[in-house]
């Protein structure tokens, strides 16, 4: 995949007169690292996060930094460079040689840059170019020029200019890309030369917002696409389709079909006709209320996407036409969705389905919903209204290896859990679903579980205690425990999860004295930002010292005396600790939102007579302003004393 165009920053080239520029945009001189090229500074910075190996690789900067001349070998130093993105820039020049110096330029980047002829795009050095984006721009032919290189290219994205027409010259300049994907989104076709995609093969073409279809798929004859993208959008004024419309799909090889926001006009059984070799179909979105019985011959169909429609009731999608469906997508249907009765037992290959996002409801769920789905691996009900769970509510899917019911409230009616045949499931999602913790038997059965999220459930008294419902899954890896407005964990809730490497706690209100629950677990990613520690005892160090990532930011951390062993171990593992920008001191006053490594506290204890005098010792490198005596005047009953040490001597009430 091409790299994302918001992740590249611009160099600045040359103005008009071949003078070096200085843009007036702060984003395109702030936070970089220069370099010279061809004697003119550029400006490349390091973002964070980006899946390459070193800056270098590529040439980064500022999109929209007003360049309007690229001049000779601009980058001729600069070989490792693979990508170039001068998206947004006015060009009025490219010099022939300017893009001459990278040894393996892959993909260039001239989207909205105001060019409206491809001759303006320089051909030396673009042998091992991979994608060029030419979208937003003015071009009305995507002929190519004659020697152009097209050998390894494999996408070429023209969406968004003024092409209605394509002769088979402009096909015929790409006939040495194998496996090319070809963007005409947002263009208006309106014709296509007969015989202009013979015998072509495409890895994906797309149309989308072309007004009228057929003009594209008889055009399109004696073609081989694996993915025909031909949606449409809501400020298109489109046809309405009707069969006629896609009668020269009989005349071509497709994968894959999109044909998202259309209306269809007398919808029947003859709209498919042309679609019997199809594997995929998406109609999301196309005003769908239901889909017309007696369709025939759409047996190699194994993917199907009628989201966004209209159903009142799962029956009326007419599932039996389409015996070979592997994967269902009904998500996020307009109405109530009915799940009716034996509605998908037919789909017996069935492996995916989602019915998210439908406001289904169901008071006896699922049994007889999800009759003869013996072979579906993965379902999604999340988003949904209440469902009542009877007992093996999911006996009809015994191989589902993930189930996903997040906020969607469950009522579990049988003391038995509703999982238990689900022997392997390895992900279950059942975050904000109002469970009943209490229920010790709610997860008994999934013994091949890997993946619990209870994120947002509420357990009894705010604590998770010694006997639970999470005992009985011992294959445990993740276990998202976060918004639960937990209080406190017993020390033995977790002793049965010994294969657990991953726990996200955060959000709760736990305090230092719930780490002793750690001490069975070893080489966690542990997660406790956001909850309410503010002292942890020495001896319950040793349970996080057995980590291996931690987080305790966003806790009101004390940082006085008290928390001085806690403090030091923090400093000597900070190699094992994450979000360490946000861990900051919130007590005593003086050193609030003070990072934890960054504060040096030195604490001692003395005994003189019958009064204890306690001595405190700190150092703050952060703050250069708060010096020991600034310190004693905010608090008067400390008294300064020379070497930086200031002396407490308690009040009554402290001693």
């Amino acid at each position: 995949m091409a790299p994302r165009v918001g992740c590249f920053l611009l160099a600045v080239l040359i103005s008009a007169s071949c003078e070096v520029i200085t843009s007036s945009n702060p984003m395109c001189t702030e936070d970089f690292h220069a370099i010279q090229v061809a004697g003119v500074t550029l400006s490349i910075p390091g973002p964070p996060g980006l899946p390459y190996a070193t800056v270098r690789d590529f040439l980064f900067g500022e999109v929209r930094c007003q360049i309007n001349w690229v001049r000779e070998d601009t980058f001729q130093n600069h070989h490792q460079l693979n990508t170039i993105v001068l998206t947004g820039n006015p060009l009025i020049f490219m010099a022939e040689t300017s893009l001459t110096g990278p040894k393996l330029l892959k993909h260039l980047f001239l989207t909205q840059t105001g060019i409206s002829n491809l001759e303006f795009i320089p051909v030396h050095n673009l042998e091992n170019l991979e994608s060029l984006h030419l979208g937003s721009n003015h071009i009305s032919s995507i002929n190519l020029p004659e020697n152009f290189p097209t050998q390894n290219l494999k996408v070429l994205d023209f969406q968004n200019n003024a092409i209605h027409y394509i002769s088979s010259k402009d096909i015929n300049g790409l006939e040495q890309a194998t496996n090319l994907s070809l963007n005409f989104n947002g263009n208006d076709i309106k014709g296509i030369e007969p015989g202009a995609f013979n015998s072509k093969i495409f890895q994906s073409l797309k149309f989308g917002g072309s007004l009228n279809l057929s003009v594209i798929l008889k055009g399109l004859q004696n073609s081989t696409i694996q993915s025909l993208w031909l949606g449409t959008f809501e400020d298109t004024d489109d046809q309405d389709l009707t069969s006629a419309t896609f009668e020269g799909l009989c005349d071509m090889a497709v994968e894959s079909i999109n044909l998202q926001k259309h209306h269809f006009d007398g919808f029947s059984p003859s709209t498919f006709r042309c679609f019997t070799r199809l594997q995929e179909l998406d109609l999301t979105a196309a005003h769908l209320k239901g889909l017309p019985s007696g369709i025939e011959g759409m047996n190699s169909l194994k993917k199907l996407v009628l989201s966004a429609n209209s159903f009142d009731q799962l029956c009326q999608i007419n599932a039996a036409s389409f015996p070979s469906l592997t994967d269902l997508y009904v998500k996020g249907n307009m109405k109530k969705l009915d799940l009716g009765a034996r509605c998908l037992e037919k789909l017996e290959n069935l492996q995916k389905l989602d019915l998210s996002h439908s406001d289904i409801e169901a008071s006896d769920c699922c049994n007889l919903q999800l009759k003869n789905l013996p072979h579906l691996q993965y379902l999604n009900l999340s988003y949904n209204e209440p469902l009542g769970l009877e007992d093996q509510a999911f006996k009809e899917c015994p191989r589902l290896e993930l189930l996903d019911l997040a906020f969607t409230h469950l009522l579990v009616k049988a003391a038995q859990s509703p999982f238990q045949n689900l022997h392997l499931l390895r992900v279950l999602n059942l975050s904000h679903c109002l469970l009943d913790t209490s229920n010790r038997h709610l997860l008994e059965g999934l013994l091949d579980l890997r993946h619990l999220n209870v994120q947002g459930n509420h357990f009894q008294d705010g604590s998770i205690s010694k006997t639970n419902l999470l005992q009985t899954v011992s294959s445990l890896e993740i276990l998202i425990l976060s918004s639960c407005d937990l209080l406190s964990i017993d020390q033995q809730a977790f002793h049965s999860l010994g294969n657990m490497s991953h726990l996200d706690l955060s959000h709760n209100s736990l305090t230092g004295d719930s780490m002793d629950a750690f001490s069975p677990l070893k080489g966690l990613y542990l997660n406790l930002a956001a909850n309410n520690i503010r002292i942890i005892p020495p001896h319950l160090l040793p349970a996080l010292s057995q980590q291996s990532t931690i987080n305790l930011s966003h806790n009101p951390l004390d940082c006085t005396c008290s928390n001085i062993h806690f403090i030091t171990w923090y400093k000597e593992n900070l190699h094992k600790l994450e979000g360490s920008e946000e861990t900051v001191c919130a007590n005593p006053p003086p050193l609030r939102g003070v990072k934890l490594s960054d504060v040096k506290l030195s604490c001692g204890l003395t005994v003189s007579g019958n009064r204890k005098k306690y001595s405190r010792f700190y150092t703050l490198f952060p703050h250069p302003h708060l010096t020991p005596n600034s310190w004693a005047q905010r608090h008067p009953s400390f008294k300064a004393k020379r070497g930086g040490t200031d002396e407490w001597v308690p009040k009554p009430s402290e001693r």
